[in-house]
């Protein structure tokens, strides 16, 4: 190792570092483990496992320190469940990043970028990312609304094909608006197709939307996507967990996936080809035991292939309407099944021989509905409590 190679303790003493570390915008009092994890961020492209099994072994400090200081054909350390193959590999690709240059670089772009930046030991992150182990990131980039990630307790990713079909564009906007009316935040891309649509649906019904991207979340891609994204970081946020700056590559785009895939309750594939990435975040998510869902199409239709494969093969569950997203969170839809449970027929019927602004009586609502006088005084009563239906001297309607 070069001896104009800092050693990591001296990252916390370094005065420009810890000058620029104070300015930025990051939920953690420990400003030296804000360094360390964001030097291993700046070193480690996304998802490398050997840096992850090196700092569950050493520590984060340890880790960094037993890389910036062993030499060509060093023995994997004690502990750690590392081959000398790998370790030998992976220094060879770190060495070129170790050094204070671009770990100051990265910090001066996300404090003019206004970023917020996240790690496992302050606030604000996401508590399902452990699960990926070794593959998981050292720290997140933020721009936007940072607390908008507490909301991703409660999400559901939907992605897709970017070469989407009007089909695909109908269906993931009628899903991500309806899911986000109902307060589920809705993480996606940021991609063309389907993952632009699902933002967009999200945004208009004035709910919580969050965009994991490849590049640097200071970046825009695809560039024609600049205003989508600004209107995400106002009303949630765009992360990514490579330093600003870094530009989205293939490698990038397959790792920022399991990303999506850990951070959400669920994933909904809403088209995709026998080759989309989807399946990527598919694979992710059904490696992780996360609830999978997949929207069928046209059994035609190329743009469909791979979603009627996941259905086929991965155990899918099919999806058709918001309350099917909704069941992969083991919820039923709020509107459609009071008090937890499924609707029941009888209550079906009452509410489909009842209008909006009508009112009508019991005996009329029995004539529609075909039940008899009891059953239909039964439901009414039961729908009233729930304030579905409202009654009036006048008889009975839907709740406006």
């Amino acid at each position: 190792m070069s001896a104009a190679t800092p050693h990591p303790a001296d990252l916390s003493r370094d005065p420009d570092l810890l000058r620029d570390a104070d300015g930025l915008n990051a939920p953690v009092a420990d400003r030296r483990a804000l360094l360390l994890r964001l030097a291993w961020s700046v070193i480690a492209e996304p998802g490398d496992g050997v840096a992850g099994r090196l700092a569950a072994a050493l520590g984060v400090a340890g880790a960094l320190e037993f890389v910036s200081t062993a030499r060509e054909r060093a023995l994997p350390p004690s502990g750690a469940d590392v081959s000398a193959r790998e370790l030998a590999a992976a220094l060879e690709r770190w060495r070129p990043r170790l050094g204070a240059r671009l770990l100051r670089d990265a910090v001066r772009a996300a404090r003019r970028a206004r970023l917020t930046v996240l790690i496992p030991e302050g606030e604000l992150w996401p508590s399902r990312l452990p699960d990926l182990g070794p593959h998981a990131p050292f720290a997140l980039w933020v721009r936007g609304d940072a607390p908008a990630l507490a909301r991703l307790e409660r999400s559901i990713a939907i992605v897709g094909a970017r070469a989407a079909t009007p089909y695909g564009e109908h269906v993931a906007g009628m899903l991500a608006g309806e899911l986000a009316e109902r307060g589920v935040c809705v993480v996606s891309g940021g991609a063309y197709g389907v993952d632009g649509v699902s933002h967009r649906a999200a945004l208009g019904a004035g709910g919580p939307t969050i965009a994991f991207v490849a590049g640097g979340a200071d970046r825009v891609y695809p560039a024609a996507h600049a205003h989508l994204f600004a209107r995400i970081a106002e009303r949630g946020a765009v992360v990514s967990e490579v330093p600003p700056g870094v530009a989205p590559t293939k490698w990038r785009f397959l790792q920022r996936n399991r990303l999506i895939a850990a951070v959400s309750g669920a994933t909904v594939v809403v088209e995709a080809g026998r080759r989309s990435g989807s399946l990527n975040t598919a694979g992710h998510a059904a490696a992780l035991g996360r609830p999978l869902g997949a929207v069928p199409g046209p059994v035609t239709s190329a743009t469909s292939e791979g979603s009627h494969r996941l259905l086929r093969e991965f155990d899918a569950m099919c999806i058709t309407s918001c309350a099917d997203a909704l069941e992969l969170l083991g919820e039923w839809d709020e509107a459609a099944a009071p008090s937890g449970e499924r609707t029941r027929p009888e209550t079906i019927r009452v509410l489909d021989a009842l209008a909006p602004r009508a009112w009508r009586d019991a005996d009329e609502i029995a004539r529609r509905s075909g039940l008899s006088l009891a059953e239909v005084q039964a439901q009414l009563g039961l729908l009233e409590l729930d304030g579905r239906v409202e009654s009036d001297p006048e008889g009975w309607r839907l709740a406006r």
